[in-house]
């Protein structure tokens, strides 16, 4: 399946979101798309450190979010 993941900047002041970078991947669930996520999110090169990421599914539905600073429930 092919996911999209978007990497966030969250503002302080009002909670709002920029997607700083955007990359896709090839997974065969979402738990595998999730560790891919976290992967490129440490290894890419973006215009400032993103601090959460969402995974969304071709349609563009979101599927997944997350702070990268927090664990999720698979411990990865």
């Amino acid at each position: 399946m092919k996911f999209t993941i978007e990497y966030c900047r969250t503002r302080d002041s009002d909670g709002a979101q920029a997607v700083v970078g955007r990359e896709t991947t090839m997974a065969g669930d979402l738990p595998t798309a999730i560790v891919n996520a976290r992967r490129l999110g440490a290894t890419l090169d973006m215009p400032q450190q993103p601090d959460s990421f969402r995974i969304k599914d071709i349609e563009g539905a979101t599927l997944f979010s997350c702070r990268l600073d927090v664990p999720d429930a698979s411990g990865t």
